[in-house]
């Protein structure tokens, strides 16, 4: 059930009448608490008044900072475009309007190749737009082969939103140009979503304010109340940079300056003989002794897939089994992942997917919860592992392969605690879904590297110190804040600085903009090029007696992928190649009498059944055809595959009419 206080809204599910007391009580008192408490107003949100727009709605807010569906303190950063330009460029990076600007422009261009349309829309009412490119002419995009690339899923993580904006131009500036994009718009289907989450990429690119995923208000610290420690630009200057503090006598800190810079700008995290306190910018709002420790959402899109879901910190009732941070109150709770998962499961001609993120930089994909070796089909692995060693020659990132083992221990120890690192779990991960459930490829891949272009002291990690070097050299130290003095209001005297967290540490300076953009592109784009495609290669008639025809059909699988992997044929969410003959039915009535009887499979269905059809493999089927007071009779050839495609052929058997 929903239950309504003024303009808040909050979703109950699945609590039991117990619950639901606790958790209405734990609101009020939050609310009680805090201050100064902001009046709750009542004002409808519509499609021409978004929260960064109308700085007079102020659902769910506690205090200055925006609580729920509105944020106030706007910021333009100099990195971002806020309105179109003339031309297209990859200078700076773009709004969500922008985005959606140039895509409903290249809509009306290109009508021929080009069908844009609202999937659904986001926690905060905001339309999801997604494009269909393909040549209309051949066919309709769900007869043809197809992959999915979509970005824009964690609010920070924006590169992977531009790498859509830069595969779209690139498809559509080409068709017709390049032979190589022409046959693939005429023979497939390419979808693309730039923006799995606009709600939180607005408020990124609109505010200081930072979170991880959805803006859905959530006890990120588990203490009753929602988003109540959020970070604050204490200096004004639209970032959240960091605070550095020295302990005081007696006490013992997290942080000490990192020996490598001389410069005393790099801080280093230890366990034990630390000097200094390091947070992020902002105070500590409820008092808990924490900093910003319950900011802005905090679900992670990317745990709510409905592959190996695990319940949220605190929902394992016996206390050891697994959870998993962010997940979400049920597998795809959130509209965002929701949408991504049910365009999928309706669209099953897909196969090959990348739904990407920032900032590691690596191909990702599963498993997330196993050994490759222990889960995956031998050869859809092989599969895999063609594809990373693809994406490496392409991007030429340090990493590609699976999230449990590759991803988890790409470095050999933890560089806090020096334990070796393990292979570790992800629950409800978009790649586990993509293979487990959907039998796909599908990766979920991470741009952009903090900077860290290069590993500088040659000790097997790209970290900050590498990343401190790099903009020093390379970017004109642009990506680094000098430590500056500062009057904390509760810890005093401070100093501000750090990395710039939005335009260095998560997505790169806009001159590396477009290289990332580009380069993730052309990677997603040469899958896209592999997908399986069934071509027909004949279809003959011949006669075996004075009545008796026997048609054969052949096609083969002209693309580089199989027309289903091994894993999709066990989940079944594809059917195996078949063919099809089709006529008049008035000719196939009558029983033993009627004019047209295919003999010819026996089955019911008159249906051949071919299983799957791999890469370059050609399979045959034959028909027999018994003709009974007619000459000839025409009809229709029908190849049907999931995945590969859908083919329909004029038939003549015996004299035409």
């Amino acid at each position: 059930m929903t239950i309504f206080f003024d303009q808040l809204n909050i979703l109950i599910f699945p609590f039991q009448p117990n619950d639901l007391m606790k958790s209405i009580t734990t609101l009020f008192l939050s609310l009680l608490i805090m201050a100064p408490l902001q009046a709750f107003q009542v004002r409808s949100l519509n499609p021409e008044t978004w929260p960064e727009s109308d700085n007079d709605t102020t659902y769910y807010t506690v205090k200055g900072e925006r609580h729920g569906v509105s944020f106030f303190r706007q910021h333009r950063h100099p990195e971002v475009q806020y309105e179109p330009l003339k031309q297209l460029d990859f200078e700076s990076y773009h709004t969500v309007d922008v985005m959606y600007y140039w895509y409903k422009l290249w809509a009306e261009k290109y009508p021929d190749i080009v069908d844009l349309y609202e999937v659904g829309k986001s926690f905060e009412g905001r339309p999801i737009l997604q494009m269909t490119i393909t040549n209309k002419k051949t066919g309709k995009d769900t007869d043809k082969p197809a992959a999915f690339f979509e970005g824009g899923r964690h609010s920070g993580e924006i590169t992977s939103s531009e790498s859509i904006l830069w595969l779209t131009r690139h498809l559509l500036e080409n068709y017709g140009v390049d032979k190589a994009i022409t046959h693939l718009i005429d023979t497939k289907a390419i979808y693309l979503r730039p923006q799995n989450n606009p709600d939180g990429s607005n408020l990124y690119l609109h505010t200081a304010q930072r979170n991880r995923s959805s803006v859905r208000p959530h006890d990120n610290d588990r203490d009753g109340l929602l988003d109540e420690d959020d970070e604050e630009d204490l200096d004004g200057d639209g970032i959240i940079y960091q605070i550095r503090v020295k302990a005081k006598e007696g006490e013992e800190g997290t942080h000490i300056i990192d020996p490598r810079d001389p410069k005393g700008r790099l801080m280093k995290r230890v366990q034990e003989g630390g000097d200094y306190f390091v947070y992020s910018e902002g105070i500590d709002n409820d008092g808990d002794g924490r900093f910003n420790e319950d900011g802005i959402g905090g679900l992670d899109l990317h745990r709510n897939y409905p592959e190996n879901w695990r319940p949220d910190v605190g929902g394992d009732a016996t206390g050891r089994g697994y959870t998993q941070y962010g997940a979400g109150a049920y597998p795809t709770s959130e509209p965002e992942s929701r949408y991504t998962v049910l365009w999928a499961l309706s669209h099953p001609n897909i196969s090959v997917v990348n739904s990407m993120d920032t900032r590691v930089p690596m191909h990702l994909r599963p498993p997330s919860t196993s050994k490759s070796e222990e889960r995956m089909y031998l050869e859809d692995l092989e599969l895999y592992k063609k594809y990373d060693s693809l994406g490496l020659t392409i991007t030429n990132y340090p990493w590609a392969g699976d999230v449990y083992e590759t991803y988890a221990t790409r470095y050999k120890v933890n560089r806090t605690t020096g334990d070796p690192l393990k292979p570790s779990p992800l629950f409800g991960h978009g790649p586990d879904f993509g293979y487990f459930y959907y039998g796909s490829i599908w990766y979920g891949d991470e741009l952009w590297n903090n900077g860290a272009m290069k590993d500088y002291d040659n000790d097997g990690v790209y970290d900050d110190y590498d990343a401190l070097r790099w903009d020093d050299e390379e970017n004109g130290g642009r990506g680094f804040r000098e430590w500056e003095p500062f009057v904390h209001p509760t810890l005093g005297e401070v100093e501000i600085g750090g990395f710039h967290p939005k335009f260095f540490s998560q997505n790169g300076p806009p001159w590396q903009l477009e290289r990332w953009a580009k380069k993730q592109a052309l990677f997603n784009l040469a899958m896209a090029m592999e997908l399986p495609l069934i071509e027909l290669n004949d279809v003959t008639v011949e006669k075996k007696n004075r009545n008796t025809y026997r048609v054969t059909v052949k096609f083969t699988n002209v693309g580089q992928l199989p027309t289903a992997l091994k894993q999709a044929q066990l989940v079944k969410i594809v059917r195996e190649d078949r063919v099809q003959l089709q006529f008049n039915g008035e000719l196939l009535k009558g029983g033993d009498e009627a004019k047209l009887k295919i003999v010819s499979p026996t089955l019911a269905d008159k249906t051949i059944y071919l299983d799957r059809t791999l890469p370059g493999e050609t399979k045959e089927a034959v028909f027999e055809i018994e003709l009974n007071g007619i000459e000839g009779a025409k009809g229709k050839v029908k190849v049907l595959s999931t995945r590969g495609g859908f083919i329909e052929r004029d038939l003549q058997i015996g004299k035409s009419n």
